[in-house]
C-alpha cells in the first residue's frame, strides 16, 4: 500500500477508539437497542413533540375523502385535482367529488413522450454523454411533475369525474408501464440520431417522429384503456334543509296569542304548535305534510355527452392559468424577487417551460396565509422525507429527534438542502388548514396528503410552522392574493436556468 493510500483508508487504531468511545456511553447503548429493535423513526419519535402538535386548527377547510395515489409518483397530480375539486364541491353542494387522475395521466404519458422526442430532435448536436443529454435522457416520461403540467393538461384536454374513467392496475401501480414506455422511447430516439447523422431532413424526422408516437398511444391505450372523448355526468347537491325537516327547535321570540312566533332558529317564519317553548317546530310545514317515501328528491345534476372541456369549463369555477408558482428559495444564484424558467421542463410541448418568482419567506408565507383565509387550498411542493413520520402524520424536527438518537446535531439550512441536494422538492400535497397562536401567527399547518386514509391520522398530518420555514419550496398561489410587487414581477423577463440545477426536480 503507498503512502497515499493509506493517508485515505480508515485506520485499526481509530476504529479501536470509535467502539471504545461508543460503548462507555450508556445513551449510545440504549439508542442501539431502541434503533435495532424498533427502527430509526420509531426509536427517534418524541412523545413531547408529538403532544406540541394536536390535530386543530383555527382555520380548516371541508375537504371530500381523501384520495391515494398508490404505488405512482402522481403526487403534483393528485394535489392539483384535490385543490380544483374543493372549489367544485363548494360551487355545486356536493358532499364529495373526486376527479379522475388517470385521465390526465393518460395524456401525460402522451404529451411527456411527445416532448421527450422533440427534446432529442432539438440536441441532435449534443453527445449522448452531454449533461443537457443526459437530463433530457434520465425519464424521459416518468411519473412526476408540478402544477405547471397539471395546467397544460387542463388547458387541452380538460378533466373527467373519476367514474369517467376510473383507476387501472397500471395507474395505481405504473412502474412496468413506464419502465417499458421509457424503453421504448430510447429506442426512437436512437433511430432519430441515427438517421439524422445519416442525412435525414427535419420533415423526415418529424414525421418518423410523428408515427412513432402512433406505438406511444397504442402502449398508454393497452396500459390504460382509452380515455373517453365524451362521457356522461350525474350527482346530487346537498339539501342543506335535510337535517331540519321534523326537528324540534326553541322559537326565539315569545309566541302571541294565536300561538304565532316571528322567528326560530331555522331561520324561517313558522306555526308552532305550543307556545313559545314549542317542543315540536315544524320549518317546512307544506313538506311535511306530505306522506313519506323512499324517494331521493334532492335535486340532480344531469349532463349527456359532455366533453372533458365543457365539463371543465362549466363545473370548475377557477382558471387554472389563474395561479401562480411562488418559491422560497434563499440561494446565492437565485436572487429573491426574480421570475425565472427552467429550460427543457415542459411536459406540452407548445404550453413552454416552468417558472416560477422566488421571494423571500415573509412573502411566501403570508401569501399562504392570505389563501387559507379566505377559503381556498394550497398546492405546495416539500421534501417529505426529512423529519417525517408517514404513517403517524408528522411533519416536525420536534417529533423525529434523530439528533438525540445519533447524539449530533444536524444544521443545515434551506439554502444547504437545495444546494447540495439534500432536501430537494419530491412530493406535492394540499394545505387546508392553519392554526394561528394569540398573536396571528402560524404555528401548525393541515396537510392533506394522497396516500390514503391511513397514512397519518385519516389521510391528514400536521406539519409545525418551523418545518414549514425549512422544508417546504414551493406554492401555487391565486394571483389575487399576491402583493403588488410580487404581482408586478411576473411580467418581467424571466431568467433561465438549465434542468439539472436545484429547484428542477419532479414531485412523485
Amino acid at each position: 500500500m503507498t503512502a497515499n493510500a493509506s493517508a485515505r483508508a480508515i485506520k485499526p487504531e481509530l476504529l479501536r477508539t470509535y467502539t471504545e468511545d461508543f460503548n462507555k456511553d450508556r445513551a449510545n447503548l440504549i439508542a442501539a437497542d431502541a434503533a435495532v429493535s424498533a427502527g430509526v423513526l420509531k426509536a427517534a419519535t418524541d412523545y413531547r413533540g408529538v403532544r406540541a402538535l394536536p390535530r386543530d386548527f383555527s382555520i380548516e377547510l371541508k375537504q371530500g375523502s381523501i384520495t391515494n395515489q398508490e404505488r405512482s409518483g402522481r403526487c403534483w397530480m393528485f394535489a392539483s385535482l384535490n385543490t380544483l375539486r374543493y372549489e367544485l364541491m363548494h360551487r355545486w353542494n356536493l358532499e364529495d367529488f373526486e376527479f379522475s387522475e388517470t385521465y390526465l395521466f393518460f395524456w401525460d404519458a402522451m404529451e411527456k413522450s411527445n416532448t421527450y422526442l422533440e427534446n432529442v430532435l432539438r440536441t441532435l448536436d449534443e453527445a449522448t454523454d452531454s449533461r443537457l443529454f443526459e437530463a433530457i435522457n434520465e425519464s424521459p416520461a416518468d411519473d412526476g411533475g408540478w402544477w405547471q403540467m397539471f395546467a397544460a393538461l387542463v388547458n387541452k384536454y380538460g378533466l373527467v369525474p373519476k367514474s369517467a374513467y376510473p383507476e387501472s392496475e397500471n395507474s395505481r401501480n405504473s412502474d412496468d408501464f413506464k419502465q417499458y414506455l421509457n424503453s421504448k422511447l430510447r429506442e426512437f430516439a436512437a433511430e432519430l440520431r441515427r438517421r439524422s447523422a445519416a442525412g435525414a431532413s427535419e420533415d423526415e424526422l418529424r414525421a418518423l417522429k410523428d408515427e412513432y408516437m402512433g406505438t406511444v398511444y397504442r402502449i398508454c391505450a393497452v396500459a390504460l384503456g382509452e380515455p373517453p372523448e365524451k362521457f356522461d355526468f350525474f350527482a346530487r347537491p346537498k339539501d342543506d334543509d335535510e337535517d331540519k325537516k321534523g326537528e324540534a327547535c326553541k322559537c326565539k321570540a315569545e309566541a302571541d296569542a294565536d300561538g304565532k312566533a316571528e322567528s326560530c332558529k331555522c331561520g324561517e317564519s313558522c306555526k308552532c304548535e305550543g307556545k313559545s317553548d314549542a317542543k315540536a317546530c315544524k320549518c317546512d310545514k307544506d313538506k311535511s305534510d306530505k306522506p313519506k317515501t323512499g324517494k331521493d328528491e334532492r335535486p340532480q345534476i344531469r349532463e349527456i355527452g359532455i366533453t372533458p372541456l365543457e365539463f371543465y369549463k362549466k363545473y370548475v369555477p377557477v382558471d387554472v392559468n389563474d395561479f401562480v408558482t411562488l418559491a422560497n428559495a434563499p440561494l446565492k444564484n437565485r436572487p429573491f424577487n426574480q421570475r425565472y424558467r427552467i429550460r427543457f421542463s415542459a411536459n406540452v410541448a407548445e404550453a413552454g417551460d416552468m417558472e416560477f418568482v422566488n421571494v423571500p419567506l415573509d412573502v411566501f408565507k403570508k401569501a399562504a396565509l392570505d389563501q387559507l383565509t379566505a377559503g381556498h387550498p394550497i398546492w405546495f411542493a416539500c421534501d417529505c422525507t426529512q423529519f417525517a413520520l408517514r404513517k403517524d402524520g408528522f411533519f416536525d424536527q420536534s417529533v423525529v429527534r434523530v439528533d438525540q438518537l445519533f447524539g449530533t446535531e444536524f444544521t443545515g439550512d434551506k439554502a444547504h438542502g437545495l444546494e447540495y441536494g439534500d432536501s430537494p422538492s419530491n412530493h406535492a400535497m394540499t394545505f387546508t388548514g392553519v392554526n394561528l397562536d394569540e398573536d396571528g401567527k402560524p404555528n401548525r399547518w393541515k396537510v392533506e396528503n394522497s396516500w390514503g386514509k391511513d397514512a397519518g391520522k385519516d389521510g391528514y398530518y400536521v406539519m409545525s410552522d418551523a418545518w414549514f420555514d425549512r422544508y417546504v419550496t414551493e406554492l401555487i398561489i391565486r394571483k389575487e392574493y399576491l402583493d403588488d410587487a410580487t404581482r408586478a414581477l411576473l411580467t418581467t423577463e424571466p431568467v433561465e436556468f438549465d434542468p439539472w440545477q436545484p429547484l428542477t426536480r419532479r414531485c412523485r
